[in-house]
């Protein structure tokens, strides 16, 4: 069945029709933007409504929304309906092998990322997309093939009858996984890269505590273990979401209920009596570890009739926080495009292709990054000495030196330009320690030696003259 029926608006005009592939995150925010833009959109999502079914357990309960995904949200009007529903997290609280704990600003007091319910968005961006009268969503609907050169995609609904339907445009949101992706890259030229890391991760639950959170709930909680780490973000009901990230090799040696509670005393022993031996024992094995997928491609786009957003685009490991956001930046930078180049796609989607790609490789990298730091580094001293040195230099000179989290995170800097920052920064921090350390030892030295007894400078200076003595005689015995 095909359907290829133009669409008209009140004036009379021909409305251009949009597919929105994926109801998710990225998608319903995008079929937002699109519809302010009066294109008539239709989003496709192979998933039944979760508004009236159950949340896919295994999907992360919460998620950190920074500046960037705040600003996204602010431009469709629903920045303040979102930030009341979440809870601020000003810092890390870092947690020792012996309980110790540590708090680490992420940056000013006014600064943090708010810890949200990734269901609840869903939802609310479902509700607002539903308000357009030119969107139609499609639960039950999967996208079988893309045809994008021609901007036809067939998908298959409810009645299993396959319907072949026309589009100007073709938005793939449709996660890492992509199905439109997968249909690009059998174009010339479309580069594809993935790599799963050797790290999986499991969801567990730290429940409330005298209806109450059971820690202090204004902080991302990290037990960092070199190797491996848990983190914990508060949610609105009291409760924790726990994410352990460890090599799957070490998943698969905790094969029974004792070996998960040895596991947690030896590693993680402040956590057992917040979760809890039942629950830990049983929840630990409702479901296996899940793996982690970084994906690069290069084009974004195909001419003026498909576009990739979201992790369909450039899928990231989550130790920055940044895949919503950065998904969420993708939505807000096409809008900023679109007004900039007054709706014409055929120069939009290769500005936004060239414009975009450098930035999320760069947060990809920067992701991957991040988890060294979170697992390890934030274990060294030398570490937190190096975030102090960075925050006074940022108060010093707020425009010149910016912490890399702060770029990240609590600003629109690109990411390609954050992270090209960062490491100018870096090699100036250490070449100011570095100059910092050889003036102090030259110093200390040229102190010590003025105030040196002059005997003890005599006895030190034998040596030489024995030097000299040996240069002159050629050999012979040394006279004292």
């Amino acid at each position: 069945m095909k359907n290829t029926g133009a669409v008209m608006d009140s004036s009379g005009i021909q409305r251009k029709k949009i597919a929105v592939i994926g109801g998710g995150l990225v998608g319903s925010l995008n079929a937002c933007f699109l519809a302010k833009r009066n294109f008539q959109v239709d989003v496709y999502e192979a998933r039944e409504d979760i508004r009236v079914t159950k949340f896919a357990r295994g999907r992360s309960i919460n998620l950190a929304l920074s500046y960037r995904g705040r600003q996204a949200l602010k431009a469709i009007g629903l920045e303040n309906e979102i930030v009341s529903q979440g809870i601020p997290m000003r810092a890390r609280m870092i947690h020792s092998l012996s309980g110790k704990k540590t708090a680490i600003p992420y940056g000013t007091k006014s600064q943090f990322i708010l810890s949200i319910s990734r269901e609840k968005l869903n939802k609310d961006l479902l509700t607002a997309v539903e308000k357009y009268p030119n969107v139609k969503l499609h639960f039950g609907h999967k996208l079988l093939k893309c045809n994008p050169e021609e901007g036809m995609i067939t998908v298959l609904g409810s009645d299993k009858v396959p319907k072949d339907i026309t589009y100007d445009l073709i938005v793939g949101c449709d996660g890492a996984y992509s199905t439109v992706r997968s249909h690009l890259m059998k174009t010339p030229r479309f580069d594809y890269s993935q790599q799963y890391i050797p790290h999986g991760y499991m969801e567990l639950t730290i429940p409330p505590k005298n209806g109450d959170h059971a820690m202090e709930p204004n902080y991302l909680h990290i037990w960092p273990r070199n190797t491996f780490m848990m983190i914990a973000l508060p949610n609105m009901n009291k409760s924790f979401t726990c994410t352990l990230f460890m090599p799957f090799e070490e998943f698969e040696k905790l094969l029974t209920g004792s070996d998960v509670l040895d596991f947690f005393k030896t590693y993680f022993p402040d956590s057992i009596p917040l979760i809890g031996e039942n629950a830990l024992m049983r929840d630990f094995f409702l479901l296996p570890a899940q793996p982690m997928i970084s994906i690069k491609c290069s084009s974004f786009h195909l001419k003026s009739c498909c576009v990739l957003m979201g992790d369909a685009a450039h899928a990231i490991v989550p130790f920055f926080g940044q895949g919503m956001n950065a998904g969420f930046e993708d939505c807000l930078v096409f809008d900023e495009l679109m007004d900039k180049f007054n709706n014409d796609l055929s120069v939009c989607l290769p500005e936004f292709s060239r414009f975009r790609i450098p930035d999320d490789h760069a947060v990809s990298d920067l992701s991957m990054y991040n988890y060294i730091e979170m697992r390890a580094h934030v274990n060294s001293r030398w570490f937190i000495f190096q975030k102090n040195i960075e925050r006074c230099l940022h108060a010093l000179m707020p425009s010149t030196f910016i912490p890399l989290y702060t770029m990240v995170t609590f600003s629109r800097i690109r990411y390609r330009e954050a992270l090209l920052r960062w490491r100018w920064q870096k090699k100036v921090i250490n070449k100011g320690l570095f100059f910092f350390g050889t003036l102090m030892a030259v110093s200390s030295t040229y102190l010590l030696v003025r105030n040196m007894p002059s005997r003890t400078m005599e006895c030190l200076r034998r040596p030489w003259n024995w030097i000299d003595y040996f240069q002159n005689i050629g050999h012979g015995s040394v006279q004292f």
